[in-house]
């Protein structure tokens, strides 16, 4: 599997540094037409009104914005509207084969994007991770994260090092989990213990090698489901069951307790000792898009160093856009330094693309999970 970094993401960066990141034509265009919208469907929390203000500032388009909380619920919906809808959609690249798979997003046309704007590394890495299918490109990189392991600081102090997914399992832990993922950070402490009967990827090659692995899983999950006392399927319920629930730790994304730290809730977040599980997104075309200019006029603003501060400063979530890094708040420098200290951007865990039938297992064991 392809594993990369944020220092090799913003390797990079250097060798850009110098490119000339002016208004495209695209966003120009719009701009003296003087109309024009975009319809995106993207996650709950991703586009705040100051971001969709300065994208219309810059290019006079009216951006009309509808939010989703997991893969599968935009997946769902856009197999509903059979491709149509909305002129942009942003799945993680692991995921993108599936759209392929449906007809539900079109190539895209990498002359109309600004490709000198994103970090070239993850322009080369995300090719192996889903975003380029039979050749064909399908989606633009413009963001990359992790699900890693958030801490209530007083109640259960975690440190880099010593952290595991095995302290949401152990005792005293009172847990919130994604179902899902939770069985594959599970999975990374069992493997780490010797305790699973082949290696974890492995699952993700074939339906045999998934089933064989994640009986184990499944087992060692329904055996310590005592210490969850809430599961969560979108960025909301995660952050609500440290709010209200009092959940103690948790397997979350980064942003679900980076949201929590800024309303001075004693929450940290860490990446555990067998690696943050990373994962990229980006945006995408579907088929029956309506609007293709303003689409790539979105792409390509998106991408500047601005416009990427913007949406880390806001979500904790790191651009990929050249520069943006330089741009980005106190607070949002701090936080990516305290959750990913000394070698644990080596060891990052990136998704690997995840085929049909490994969703459709996957979820089976989700639900067994949820129904034990």
């Amino acid at each position: 599997m392809t594993r990369i970094d944020r220092r090799g993401l913003l390797r990079g960066a250097a060798a850009t540094a110098g490119v000339t990141l002016a208004s495209p034509y695209l966003a120009r265009r719009a701009m003296a037409q003087g109309a024009g919208t975009v319809n995106i469907f993207a996650w709950a929390g991703y586009l705040n009104d100051e971001i969709l203000a300065a994208f219309t500032e810059a290019t006079g388009i009216t951006p009309n914005f509808t939010p989703y909380g997991t893969n599968d619920e935009l997946l769902n919906q856009l197999r509903a509207n059979n491709g149509a809808g909305f002129d942009l959609i942003w799945p993680t690249v692991d995921r993108v084969p599936n759209y392929v798979e449906f007809g539900l997003v079109q190539p895209i046309d990498e002359a109309r994007v600004e490709v000198a704007r994103v970090l070239p590394s993850a322009w080369e890495n995300s090719v192996n991770l889903g975003a380029v299918v039979d050749g064909a490109r399908y989606q633009v990189p413009t963001d990359w994260g992790t699900e890693a392991v958030a801490f209530d600081r007083d109640q259960r102090p975690l440190d880099y090092g010593t952290a595991s997914y095995g302290d949401i399992w152990n005792d005293g832990a009172q847990a919130t989990v994604r179902a899902h993922s939770a069985l594959i950070g599970l999975g990374l402490w069992l493997e780490a213990e010797g305790r699973l009967p082949r290696p974890l990827l492995d699952a993700f090659t074939s339906p045999e090698a998934q089933t064989e692995i994640f009986d184990v899983i499944l087992a060692e999950a329904v055996a310590r489901k005592g210490n969850v006392i809430q599961f969560w399927n979108n960025e909301n319920e995660a952050q609500g069951a440290f709010r209200v629930n009092g959940a103690n730790v948790g397997q979350t994304w980064d942003s679900t307790a980076a949201t929590l730290a800024r309303e001075g809730l004693p929450i940290g977040f860490i990446a555990p000792r067998e690696g943050a599980l990373a994962w990229m997104e980006g945006l995408s075309i579907p088929t029956g898009a309506e609007n293709l200019d303003e689409a790539y006029a979105f792409i390509n603003w998106f991408l500047t160093p601005e416009a990427g501060a913007m949406y880390t400063n806001a979500t904790s979530i790191n651009s990929t856009a050249v520069g943006s890094d330089q741009l980005i708040s106190d607070e949002a420098r701090a936080f990516f330094a305290a959750a990913y200290p000394e070698d644990a951007l080596e060891k990052l865990w990136w998704w690997p693309i995840q085929e049909s039938w490994y969703v459709t297992k996957r979820n089976e064991y989700q639900d067994r999970f949820l129904s034990a």
